[in-house]
This record gives C-alpha cells, structure tokens and sequence, in this order.
C-alpha cells in the first residue's frame, strides 16, 4: 500500500499533471476540477498507445490519483452522489461514466433514461440499465458536454439515439412508443405461466441481479431463480466490506428467504487486486468502478485466482455463504477459472470454512459448488472441470471477449465483439456435451441469453437452463412458446456448418421469421 500511494506522489511531480492543469486552467478559463479531468484523459490516451502492457494498466492509478485531487479540490462543492441523490421526479441522466459503485446510489424510481460518453453493449452499465428496464445509450463519446442540465431530452434505447430539444412530433411519437413498451392485459398471467417451447419441452429461465433490491423485479417478471448473483457489487456500492462476514451473511440469507423455493447461485466476488486493496482501505476508486471498467478485458490476477491469494477475505465471504445456506437453495460459483488446480484448491478452501463453522457449532449443509465457464482453457478443458463441480455455467460476455481477443469496452472494436462466430458456437456446443457426459447441469448466463433471437439458437444447441436479465424474461417466455425444439435444432445443425457470421445470421432471422410466420398461420 505504502508504495502504490509513492507512486502517486512521485505522478504529483510529473509535469503533465498537475503544470498542465495548471495551463488548461489558464488558457480555457475552467475550473480545476474540470482541468485535473482533462489531463487524465490526455493521460490515458498516451498509456494506451504504450506497448508495454504493465505501463498500460497503470491508468487505474492515475484514475485513483485523479479521483482524490479532483474530490480534495471540490471542497464541499456537491459530489455527483451528492447530485444523484437529490434527482427530481422524471430525471434523465447525461454523464461521461455511470460506474455500479455510482449506480447503486441512484434512486432508479425517478429515472426515466441515462446516457453515457463510455461503453459498448455490452458495457456493465448497459447491462444494469437492461436489468432495471430502464432505456440507455451508451458509448456516445461527448454527449456530456453536448448536453446542458435543463433540456429536454429523449432517450431511445432500442435505436441507440438521443434527441436533444425535441420537437413537438418527436414527443408525440416517443409518447406513442412507451405506450407500446407498457404491459398488455393479462401480462400477470403470462409471468407466471413456466417457460417451455411449443411442443412442451420445459426451458429455465433464472434472473441476473447485482443489488439484492433486484429480487423483486426478478419474482415479478416470472424468473424461477437466480442464476447469476454479482456479490462483488455489494462491496462496489458500500453494502458491505470484504471483511464483514455477519453483514455478508445477513445479505445472503435475505436473498434466499427472498426467492424461496427458487434457487440463488452466488458467483464469488469477481473483482481484481486494484478494487480489493481500495475496498480493504475503505477508499473506493476515483468514480467507483472507472479504473476497471476503462482497462475493459481485466485479465490476469481477478476472480477465483485473486480470492485464492487472499485467502482471509476469501474465508469470510465462504463462511457467510455456508451459514446462510441453511435458509434457502443456494449454489456457489467461482468466476475466471481456469484449471483444475484452482478448484481443488478452492474446494479445500470451503471445506477448511465448513470446518470452522462446525467447531463453532453452526450446522453446515451441502451447497452445490460451480464454474463460470467464461475462459477459453475453461472451455476446451470443460471434460476435465466437470469431474470436479456439482454444476457448469457459461458466461457468455466474457467468453466472448477472450475467445475472439476484443476488448468489450473498446469503441473501436466493439464491432468484432460478435455472438454468432462460429467459433463461440462450437465452444458452447463443446462445454455443454462435457457438462451432459458428466451428468452435471448446465446453464448459460450473459447478453446472449438475453437476446431472443440468440435464445432460441441456443435452445438449438441442446441449451435448456438460461440466466438473463429479468426484463428479458417474459419476451423470452413468449419467443420460446412459438417454436418447437425440433425445429430449433435442425437450424441450429444448419447453422454450425456455416463459415460466416454473416450467413449465420441471415440464416437464423431468415428461419425465425419463416417459423413463426407458419405458426401464426396455423
């Protein structure tokens, strides 16, 4: 710790910091803050054109360094929680980032619609944006300086446009789409009713949450369970610390109470060193998450492989699961594995946890342990892993990303991020028959579960069991009822020998629109 706050203040000397605040500050007559801002992102372009790639992730210290001069400089000036939490009823945020840490201060009920400069679609705010129905553009690049508090401001999720001063006909037209976005009669019915296809087969369909409040929309749009349960957010908004294990397990056993019968798959926290050693110090990063999420791909020591060098904190979070195991279905999930060693090692770890418990006189029940399949040597050694968990899920985001070498974050590539690839097809394919030949379950989480299109090619593939944000689910439900499972899998044999993503999707959308077409007419 002693030297990473060294660094800082060896960064405090550079003359492209605080000598060049200094003349922005002068030349364009703003404010420091608003100066300290602008180096860091002349800062950061310059890091990331360094090949060295230890030098290039050192933009999460200048980010952490940034942060605390630019809130020592504020000096009682409103923060942006400060803001947030005194939003009006029918707000519209506009904002160069919308980090989790800054999300979970948000009082959601008077959101109507955000807008970010960063991200992609796949962006973690995107993502939470889908999970609260809220309508969100991402990735726009300046709309925070186009934008003045005050204006009118329409945010059209679906096309991913902003229209600023709207003109008379715009509204009414926006007006008419929220109308057509608004639940029809009956829709109660149709949540509850379980998802299956149209000849009968039945289909899983869990929930994705990041804050525990997140389980009413989850019981409300019909999800059978939680499939994915983001416990690194309780430390991103200040819910809980990495070291408090009561705490921890008040929050657990409240989740499982919560969605009983259904069950709650908890992955671990999936954080790297950088958030862990803020969180230990009580010092969140500058803008909660803007350091991890502008590094993007976050490899290296994150995830299971950060728990396991820390196994203290690791413990707590283990015991607090354990104890509120007794309170509901609880499954146990470990993000970014990448070998069998790992586990083993994370499986004596729990043991040595269930241990503890059982001396304190704690009684201890068998909880279900799995792998997040999200990691190409994950996948292509999935025969090996699946001797060694009760259960697998694929997470598809990161998957993805690492599969295909794409930064998720990245503007410039985002176009490359890409579902269809054959080669993610194959691999899907490839962990779900590891997982059947093993006799385990296994479920898919992320954005392709989400997308209905993508579902139902999933459901192709042999897939049955699928996590997905909980707005995503009643459309889920109503795509699913529509096709038979034989149909979907002779497209999904057609699909696999196909070369191009480009005839992969033209053949799923041609095939879609035909099956449903017949089904309407039947």
């Amino acid at each position: 710790m002693a030297s990473l706050f060294d660094a800082q203040l060896l960064m405090l000397d550079d003359p492209m910091l605080v000598p060049r605040a200094a003349d922005i500050v002068r030349d364009q007559r703003v404010n420091a803050e608003w100066a300290v801002q602008q180096v860091f992102h002349e800062f950061s372009a310059v890091l990331d054109e360094v090949a060295d790639p230890y030098l290039r992730e050192r933009t999460g210290d200048v980010a952490d360094l940034v942060g605390r001069l630019r809130m020592n400089l504020r000096q009682g000036v409103s923060t942006p929680r400060d803001l947030l939490r005194e939003l009006d009823e029918a707000s519209v945020l506009i904002a160069d980032e919308l980090t989790p840490s800054l999300a979970a201060q948000v009082d959601w009920t008077k959101v109507r619609g955000f807008a970010t400069d960063a991200g992609s679609r796949t962006y973690h705010t995107a993502i939470l944006a889908r999970s609260l129905d809220v309508p969100a553009v991402v990735g726009l690049h300046d709309a925070s300086r186009q934008v003045q508090p005050g204006q009118i401001v329409i945010i059209d999720g679906s096309s991913s446009q902003v229209i600023v001063d709207p003109t008379v006909e715009e509204l009414a037209r926006a007006a008419r789409h929220a109308d057509d976005r608004r639940p029809a009669a009956g829709a109660d019915a149709e949540r509850r009713r379980p998802a299956s296809t149209a000849d009968g087969v039945p289909i899983r369909l869990d929930a994705n949450i990041e804050f525990p409040d997140d389980l009413a929309a989850a019981r409300y749009a019909g999800a059978e369970g939680i499939g994915l349960y983001r416990s690194e957010f309780l430390l991103a908004s200040g819910i809980a610390h990495v070291g408090e294990e009561e705490r921890q397990y008040e929050i657990y056993r409240g989740m499982l109470e919560g969605m009983a019968p259904g069950t709650v798959t908890v992955r671990t926290f999936d954080v790297d060193e950088d958030q862990i050693t803020s969180w230990l110090v009580e010092q969140p990063l500058a803008g909660g998450w803007v350091a991890d999420e502008q590094r993007g791909s976050r490899q290296g020591l994150r995830g299971l492989r950060l728990s396991l060098t820390r196994p203290e904190l690791f413990q707590v979070q283990v015991r607090a699961l354990l104890r509120a195991a007794r309170h509901g279905s609880l499954r146990i999930m470990f993000p970014f594995v990448s070998s069998v060693e790992q586990l083993r090692e994370a499986r004596r770890m729990i043991a040595e946890a269930a241990a503890e418990l059982a001396r304190r006189g704690e009684q201890v029940p068998t909880v279900p342990v799995g792998v997040m399949i999200e990691i190409p040597a994950a996948a292509y050694t999935a025969d090996l892993l699946a001797r060694e968990v009760d259960f697998f899920t694929i997470g598809t985001n990161d998957l993805i990303q690492y599969c295909l070498a794409v930064d998720r974050a990245d503007e410039r590539v985002s176009q490359l991020y890409e579902p269809l690839h054959p080669a993610i097809l194959r691999m899907i394919l490839m962990v779900r028959r590891a997982a059947e030949r093993q006799r385990i379950p296994v479920s898919l989480c992320g954005e392709m579960a989400s997308d209905p299109a993508l579902l139902t090619l999933l459901v192709g593939l042999g897939l049955t069991d699928f996590s997905m944000t909980p707005g995503a689910i009643p459309v889920a439900k109503q795509v699913l009822r529509e096709l038979r499972r034989d149909e979907l899998r002779a497209l999904a044999r057609r699909i696999l020998k196909l070369p191009t993503i480009d005839e992969i999707e033209h053949e799923l959308l041609a095939a879609l629109g035909k099956l449903t077409l017949l089904r309407s007419d039947s």
